[in-house]
């Protein structure tokens, strides 16, 4: 038997910077798919790995919350939607956290 006894513990800035990895590689990968520069919000902390995302953890789970601005001509919902896949699948694969929810909250569109 290999169980060992006890609780694993991942901090809230721990999933953070987990999701903000993701957002990152997912907006970098979409944009080159849609040969577009897709880039995420600018938030208080600009060098941390987390720029763009909150966490929030209670009784019922995880709930995570994305900002991005998107530029003009992309599908939101096809970006929001594979943001969300994303991240889901991280969260639930690596750490077996139980999700509450992950919003994706579009911050603008940006023209050029």
């Amino acid at each position: 038997n290999t169980d060992i006894p006890g609780d694993l513990i991942v901090s809230e800035e721990v999933l953070a910077d987990i999701a903000g990895m993701l957002l990152s590689s997912a907006m970098a990968w979409l944009a080159r798919l849609n040969q577009l520069p897709l880039m995420v919000c600018e938030i208080p902390s600009p060098v941390s790995l987390a720029q763009g995302v909150i966490v929030s953890v209670d009784e019922d789970g995880v709930l995570i919350s994305l900002y991005v601005v998107l530029e003009h001509g992309v599908n939101i919902n096809v970006v929001s939607t594979n943001l969300v896949d994303q991240v889901t699948f991280a969260l639930e694969e690596f750490v077996q956290a139980p999700l509450k929810g992950i919003d994706v909250h579009v911050q603008g569109i940006k023209v050029r």
